[in-house]
């Protein structure tokens, strides 16, 4: 079995790019804005 970056996958899309780990999310970036709200994430501008 292979380790590292590519292994990571996104638990929604599939997708390997911008994986995000932290709090075990596993969400790529894409999937992350759209469903952080959700999660209880709030956007400061």
């Amino acid at each position: 079995m292979s380790k590292g970056r590519g292994r990571r996958r996104c638990r929604r899309c599939g997708g390997h790019k911008a994986v995000i780990r932290r709090y075990g999310l596993y969400l790529c970036r894409r999937c992350f804005r759209e469903v952080a709200p959700k999660l209880g994430f709030k956007k400061y501008v």
